[in-house]
């Protein structure tokens, strides 16, 4: 209600149309595009640029070293691409995917098969969740849906606290590829609850 949004009711090309006719210097300037508006750029190179690379081993569960990974950070659970692992010897020809890291050996931890049971989680655990309305709405536990990357899916679940700043969503179905610092956004019908950050999946 106290809230102005003038470019609302406007499209793109209208906006720029206006900004053209205003003299603004940006008017004809490219989009913004890819992740955080960085550019359509390579993500292991953008962050190349801030986060130097400390290379350490890629193992499987079981601890059996596959090759060489060029930092933690450049890699996100769920991964398949830009592993450089191919065929192994005595195992299946199936993709190897981001199923963990191990920051204590610096190593990146990798399944294969794209729904391996060590990239399904039925639990995340999020800490200091924010409320839209000032609270939740209604005593946990209780349902609702949500959302954990962008456009997935709203995913029924239930939502319960386990202290004064941690919460538990419990989901129906397994949920793949869960990533620590990202967020779980909620949602009751069409009205956005709030959210927090992932601090664990199980």
């Amino acid at each position: 209600a106290h809230s102005l949004f003038p470019l609302g009711a406007l499209n793109k090309d209208e906006v720029r149309r206006l900004a053209r006719q205003a003299g603004f210097p940006n008017a004809a300037k490219k989009d913004s595009t890819g992740i955080c508006f960085i550019g359509e750029r390579r993500f292991r190179d953008f962050l190349a640029r801030y986060v130097p690379r400390a290379p350490g081993p890629i193992e499987t569960i079981e601890g059996v070293r596959l090759g060489e990974h060029q930092g933690l950070a450049y890699y996100t659970i769920g991964q398949r691409q830009g592993l450089g692992v191919g065929g192994v010897a005595g195992r299946r020809e199936s993709p190897w995917f981001v199923a963990g890291k191990d920051p204590s050996r610096n190593a990146l931890i990798v399944v294969q098969g794209h729904d391996h049971p060590r990239l399904m989680s039925r639990t995340v655990g999020v800490k200091a969740i924010h409320w839209i309305a000032g609270q939740p709405p209604g005593e946990p536990p209780f349902g609702c849906r949500a959302r954990l990357r962008h456009r997935q899916h709203l995913q029924d679940c239930v939502v319960e606290q386990l202290g004064a700043e941690r919460w538990e969503i419990r989901f129906r179905r397994p949920q793949r590829a869960v990533t620590p610092g990202q967020s779980a956004v909620l949602y009751l019908g069409d009205e956005c609850l709030g959210g927090g950050v992932i601090e664990q999946a199980g």
